[in-house]
């Protein structure tokens, strides 16, 4: 007799929905008033506006190896709920300090580097989470909303939180933050699908250096896994030797007013939210596996336009090449992490995330760093040249791997 597993409740995926949704724009607004409560209300240096920008995404490299063994370690929703008021309380503090004339560039440094390790436990928590609400059979579209969402959420959040500070203060602001991580938390706590049980067989755990590394060694052995990861890497460096220098180039290098660089990134936050919302009808056209490498030969290279940027007809040539590539980078991304999630086992999916994310963190650092020194030596052109490159490529290691002739995510096996 077959057993099937029982139905999982459409209420439950909306309200995982709402969870992404209120804890994005919390994180939108955040990230954008952050830095502003620094230079605002406590007078802060460059360096020490860069110092609150890194602290909070040091954690990712700090802990984000052995946190994906603790996950695997415990019911994720718990964790997801956890971070979420952790992070609600560290951001309601600053207005808090402000209005008592307490608050100091230390209690920002905390509040950065604290939020930064909740935020690592979350997102983790969250990739390995979604199998168990969706279910594997529905992943693809699954993660095709959730990138709908982050880029909605984008594109309105930096508004938003603009309005706001202009509104209200930078410090003031940060209630928002804090109100969307209570929302996320109140939402993901209304999910009634239980987790299974961790299982235990009575014996002592695994040592965490042990368990750090069967994840690492999971996703080094695994053809598809080591693909993806390749690919993902490339497309963050890529990204950010373009992004960091970009500003610099268009605004101070071509004397364009920063209004015109806000303008090309909302076009290419409308492209990504199109890619993210047709990914599923691309893959049922093209198969997954050929979505990936095909849309990279043929579109890959138009980011080959965006270093062109320049007044007149070039900002129009650059333009096209940036939703261009926006548009094939959000269809990657929720093919990339639907195969993650798919051809990864229960057990071993918070320390697949985990993985992931300290090697992709790793080159946005890495990323930054080139592209500042490409910049200093060579101009902020040619390192917009070596992401766009970068970028036409990461087709390569997705063709040369099992993936360019998958179908579809059932045929994907671990």
């Amino acid at each position: 007799m077959t057993v099937t597993a029982p139905p999982r409740p459409r209420r439950d995926l909306h309200l995982l929905y709402a969870a992404a949704t209120a804890s994005k724009l919390g994180m939108e607004v955040g990230s954008f008033a952050l830095p502003l409560v620094a230079v605002i209300a406590l007078d802060a240096s460059p360096g020490q506006v860069g110092l609150v920008a890194t602290l909070t995404t040091a954690a990712f490299l700090l802990i984000g190896l052995p946190a994906g063994v603790w996950v695997d370690r415990a019911r994720r929703r718990g964790i997801m709920v956890a971070a979420d008021l952790v992070r609600a309380a560290l951001y309601a503090s600053i207005p808090i300090a402000w209005g008592l004339d307490l608050l100091t560039m230390e209690q920002l440094y905390l509040v950065a580097l604290l939020a930064g390790f909740a935020t690592v436990f979350f997102d983790v928590s969250a990739l390995s989470y979604l199998p168990h609400v969706a279910g594997r059979d529905r992943l693809m579209s699954a993660n095709s909303v959730l990138g709908s969402i982050d880029s909605v959420v984008h594109i309105g959040g930096q508004s938003a939180a603009g309005f706001l500070v202009q509104l209200a203060s930078a410090p003031v602001a940060m209630v928002t933050t804090a109100a969307g991580y209570v929302l996320s938390g109140g939402f993901l706590a209304g999910i009634r699908r239980r987790e299974p049980a961790v299982a235990t067989s009575g014996a002592p755990r695994e040592p965490l250096v042990r368990s750090i590394a069967a994840g690492v060694r999971f996703v080094a052995g695994h053809r598809i896994l080591r693909s993806v990861a390749v690919a993902g890497a490339m497309t963050n460096l890529g990204m950010q030797l373009v992004l960091v220098m970009l500003p610099v180039l268009v605004v101070q290098r071509l004397g364009l007013s920063p209004g015109v660089l806000g303008l090309f990134f909302a076009v290419g936050g409308v492209s990504g939210l199109i890619g993210a919302a047709t990914a599923t009808r691309v893959v049922g056209r093209l198969g997954a596996g050929r979505a990936l490498w095909l849309l990279g030969v043929l579109v890959g290279p138009a980011g080959l336009l965006v270093p062109l940027i320049g007044p007149g007809p070039w900002l129009w040539v650059a333009g096209a090449g940036w939703v261009v590539l926006v548009f094939k980078i959000s269809v990657d991304n929720v093919v990339l992490v639907s195969f993650r999630q798919r051809v990864t086992p229960d057990h071993l999916l918070g320390r697949q995330n985990a993985t992931m994310r300290f090697l992709l963190t790793g080159s946005v650092a890495i990323g930054a760093g080139l592209s500042g020194l490409i910049g200093a030596t060579a101009g902020p052109r040619a390192a917009l040249w070596a992401g766009a490159g970068v970028l036409a490529l990461v087709w390569v290691p997705l063709y040369l791997s099992p993936l360019r002739r998958l179908r579809s995510l059932t045929d994907a096996t671990s």
